[in-house]
């Protein structure tokens, strides 16, 4: 469930509320009682983990493992006698 963050316009209280989207909008101040206690707009404080997701695959991404890849054989030089 999300958490949202609600501030009474008349006397400053503040609060963070748990609730799911569909329940009804608390406007009724818990601290004055007076019917001005608005949501406001926030970013989200929350981060997805799991495999798939970006934070866990991409953020941290290591370079590839050189010893892994094939390696040339070393150019040979010959040596005339001239």
């Amino acid at each position: 469930m999300p958490i949202y963050e609600f501030k009474c316009q008349e006397c400053g209280f503040f609060d963070e509320i748990l609730g799911k989207i569909s329940d009804s909008q608390t406007t009724a101040c818990p601290k004055c009682k007076k019917l001005t206690f608005q949501k406001l707009i926030s970013a989200s404080n929350f981060q997805l983990t799991g495999s798939g997701w970006y934070a866990t695959d991409f953020k941290n991404k290591k370079t590839e493992d050189k010893s892994a890849a094939p390696k040339k054989a070393p150019k040979e030089t010959i040596k005339t006698d001239d």
